[in-house]
């Protein structure tokens, strides 16, 4: 497979006279194809806004034009990369022209080329000077040491980086290179970004699907928003209502008490009236 960079531009100069490296021979019983480019479309996806970053599969690695080393990375990330048209033309990378290694590359075991992964490879990537190295096992440790692994450049040798067992069919280590956990998920090679929790998009669908389900879960909220406002509208109105028929109320029971109160004060006083003419008559009929 071709060297392949995520969301690159088209190229912007004439780079028909350089040498394309031949492609890799593809390895007959090579497996998760589909999650090799998963894994890239996220990575490049994730990047997309860095300037001169590179990612690619199945192309070459090699120190210098000499070199004829069979290395050919499943995945190649490197970031700070002066003209990647130049290293996707050159179909590989090719340390002496691009003036850096890569700062990370991935294998996918198969069963013939599973042990060489963790050994041969290992050696060989430590002495191209690539910082981090990680491998991924999709039976689970049949073809690797384990199930996924990844090594840290050091002193120019390299130190294994902490893979954590969440259980059997969940492990992950943490990239210092892509500030991402690197994923063993149930047989799946994913990405997951540590500080939301949440992986990667590994497909154009994928990112397509949680756009739409973002938007569709954005207008449910603004409905239930909506509802919740019209509910609350209407549950003030209806206070307003009360509060008015209770004062209304008040009112009318206030008139009737002052009503009562003013009805006792006349009869009161016409009691009153009554027991001083009665007393009166009394004094007239006594003299």
């Amino acid at each position: 497979m071709a060297i392949q960079r995520v969301l690159t531009k088209p190229p912007l100069r004439d780079y028909s006279d350089i040498e394309p490296l031949p492609d890799p021979p593809q390895v007959p019983d090579m497996e998760q194809f589909d999650g090799i480019s998963a894994f890239a479309w996220a990575l490049g996806s994730r990047c997309k806004r860095r300037d001169g970053y590179l990612v690619s599969g199945g192309g070459y690695l090699r120190s210098d034009a000499q070199d004829n080393g069979d290395f050919a990375p499943d995945i190649t990330f490197a970031e700070n990369v002066g003209d990647v048209q130049r290293i996707v033309r050159r179909n590989g990378y090719v340390i002496s022209e691009v003036g850096k290694p890569p700062d990370l590359v991935l294998e996918v075991g198969s069963r013939s080329t599973g042990r060489r992964d963790y050994t041969v490879k290992r050696e060989g990537y430590a002495r191209y000077g690539v910082r981090e190295y990680w491998r991924f096992d999709p039976s689970g440790g049949d073809y690797h040491d384990a199930p996924l692994g990844g090594d840290s450049l050091v002193d120019g040798e390299y130190e294994p980086i902490e893979i954590v067992s969440e259980s059997e069919t969940r492990h992950w280590g943490y990239s210092e290179v892509l500030g991402l956990e690197i994923w063993w998920y149930e047989g799946l090679l994913r990405l997951r970004d540590p500080v939301t929790g949440e992986f990667l998009h590994g497909t154009p669908e994928e990112s397509q699907d949680a756009v739409e389900s973002e938007r569709t879960a954005r207008e449910s909220a603004e409905r239930r928003a909506e509802t919740e406002r019209a509910e609350r509208e209407s549950a003030e109105r209806r206070a307003e209502t009360e509060r008015a028929e209770r004062e209304s109320a008040e009112r009318r029971a206030e008139t009737e008490r002052a009503a009562r109160e003013a009805e006792r004060v006349a009869r009161e006083s016409a009691e009153a009236r009554m027991a001083e003419m009665e007393e009166e008559l009394r004094r007239l009929q006594g003299g």
